[in-house]
């Protein structure tokens, strides 16, 4: 499969091959869309002619809520395909796997099963719209995707600090990471995660066919699973 990247300042994040990643790698790997089946999640088509320009979301994690408000002018075909997950509850149950607390936090990806952090299926990659959205600043949600600028799917990450080397065109392929969001309510909560202890876990990631391997990754919550319970849209008053 290949590897979702996330370039911060200095440092190149690789992400789950099954293989140990050392002190400058950080696993932020999605399933790619031509090695697994993702008859289950239906992104093939996404319409952003109908996402609500004040769309807001809720983030109820095992440490609290988050409440973000989704940037869908700078950011539609993001904005749309990750309401599309949202009502699919593609993220209920999921983990924040790797956590930096200088860098970020990310999400979206992985379940517990046998208390074993594995990679969920996703749909086919999207639009990076990172030319156009906001910066990476702190509080700001951005799409994990590999070394094709194109292929982010459900994986999250929230930006605990500015990250400028995030931004179109900054990074070594010419685009960014597209901004989507931002913490609205519950930064509080974003700072208890980013605290949590982090060392090397195992990690089950998907492979071409469907087959499922397992190798140890740093930055992984050790003593709790920073847990993900649900992201539902916030009800309109």
């Amino acid at each position: 499969m290949k590897s979702l990247l996330i370039l911060s300042a200095s440092l190149l994040f690789l992400s789950c091959k099954g293989g140990t990643d050392d002190s400058s790698s950080v696993d932020s790997s999605s399933v790619d869309s031509s090695s697994v089946d993702s008859s289950s999640v239906d992104s093939s088509s996404v319409d952003s002619s109908s996402v609500d320009s004040s769309s807001k979301i809720v983030i109820d994690t095992s440490m609290g809520v988050i409440k973000v408000k989704l940037h869908s002018k700078t950011a539609p075909i993001t904005v749309a395909n990750f309401l599309g997950y949202i009502d699919q509850k593609h993220f209920d149950g999921t983990i924040f796997h790797r956590v930096m607390s200088n860098f970020m936090i990310q999400g979206g990806g992985f379940e517990l099963k046998d208390e074993v952090p594995t990679e969920k299926a996703t749909g086919d990659g999207i639009q990076n719209e990172s030319s156009q959205t906001k910066k990476n600043l702190r509080g700001t949600l951005a799409m994990a995707r590999t070394n094709d600028p194109h292929s982010a799917t459900a994986q999250f990450f929230i930006n605990v600090v500015d990250n400028p080397n995030l931004d179109h065109p900054v990074t070594n392929d010419g685009f960014g990471y597209a901004v989507f969001g931002e913490v609205t309510e519950g930064m509080e909560v974003v700072n208890k995660i980013k605290m949590v202890e982090v060392g090397t876990g195992y990690l089950n990631s998907l492979r071409p066919g469907g087959r499922v391997t397992s190798g140890p990754h740093q930055n992984v919550p050790l003593i709790d699973p920073v847990i993900i319970k649900s992201i539902r849209r916030e009800p309109k008053s």
